[in-house]
């Protein structure tokens, strides 16, 4: 037998036997840098820690990824841009801040969409989700779950809010879109946008009278060292988007990918249950460090910000807000 022959049969061995090799074997391994903006302390953080532990220890190291909380990737705006060019390959982001790159999203955090949180997980986990997903799916972005931010409440440094006309004047810091600025503007406040990372010394040096975020963002945030007055408006649910860029996506294998598919839905159960046992504690906590809560007139609010839905409908389309609407009822 030649050594020419003897090269042809051990390349034909060589083949039969990767044939038998499981799909993941042969998956190059994939490194993946999950960012998000809010604090270690945070329930982002630490769900998605665990998400991540999770999927390393589940995928045998075929991928690997790693959490940088705090900004340490970029804002919002630079995580999404960074997940469409595969440059960031996660991001655990706020689902009004995709409205950037498709303006439809923010049908999650119209004024008052929700009167309750599980009304929104229905939706979130049912036919509005499936649809959102396939418009960032096109984006170049592949959805993995839908966490929670929660219902976001004013702060500021004035006088408490208890009617929209108590916010005229106030400067109030508001989340990068139109829709968020458009609300303001019609209660009669004067927003502007600026990104999160910035946010707590724009407090502190008064360049902005109040913002809104959720009770758990103004606690991990310490914003009770640099705001006064809370005032529980509830004026917005917004959902976290556990996302990951497509193109990476797209290089791992579908054994792994239902791996990652399982812990995100898992995880986020969990941070949404963390969100929930936290709410109570929390208005303890701030109360603690100073801050002063009251109610507001919701009714007076909801009429309020009425011109901001019909403003909308042609933004978001028949259809999508009839999806959104059976969920509401």
């Amino acid at each position: 037998m030649t050594s020419h022959t003897n090269l042809i049969q051990s390349g034909l061995l060589a083949a039969c036997l990767s044939a038998f090799v499981p799909v993941s074997a042969l998956a190059a391994d994939v490194s993946v840098r999950l960012g998000h903006v809010l604090p270690e302390s945070h329930s982002w953080h630490i769900a998605a820690t665990g998400f991540a532990d999770e999927v390393n220890a589940a995928t045998e190291g075929r991928v690997e990824i790693e959490v940088f909380p705090s900004g340490q990737l970029g804002s919002e705006k630079e995580v999404i841009e960074g997940l469409q060019f595969g440059s960031v390959q996660a991001g655990l982001i706020g689902s009004g801040s995709f409205q950037g790159i498709e303006p439809r999203m923010g049908i999650i955090e119209m004024p008052y969409a929700w009167g309750a949180r599980d009304q929104a997980f229905a939706a979130l986990d049912g036919d509005l989700g499936v649809a959102l997903a396939e418009m960032l799916d096109a984006k170049g972005i592949k959805v993995l779950g839908w966490w929670e931010n929660g219902f976001r409440n004013i702060t500021n440094n004035v006088r408490p809010i208890e009617k929209p006309a108590d916010l005229a004047g106030l400067k109030i810091r508001v989340t990068p879109d139109k829709v968020r600025l458009a609300t303001f503007e019609g209660l009669g406040a004067e927003p502007a946008p600026l990104s999160f990372g910035e946010l707590y010394s724009a407090l502190q040096q008064g360049l902005f009278d109040a913002q809104e975020n959720p009770l758990a963002i103004i606690y991990s945030a310490s914003f009770f060292e640099v705001q006064k007055y809370v005032s529980l408006s509830e004026h917005i649910w917004g959902a976290a988007t556990l996302t990951m860029s497509k193109s990476v996506w797209d290089k791992i294998s579908p054994e792994d990918q239902v791996i990652i598919s399982k812990a995100a839905t898992s995880w986020g159960l969990k941070q949404r249950d963390m969100v929930a046992a936290a709410n109570a504690e929390l208005i303890a906590q701030l109360e603690a460090n100073g801050m002063e809560f009251n109610e507001v007139d919701k009714a007076a609010f909801i009429d309020a910000v009425a011109p901001i839905w019909e403003s909308q409908k042609d933004v978001y389309g028949e259809e999508l807000l009839t999806i959104l609407n059976t969920y509401r009822k």
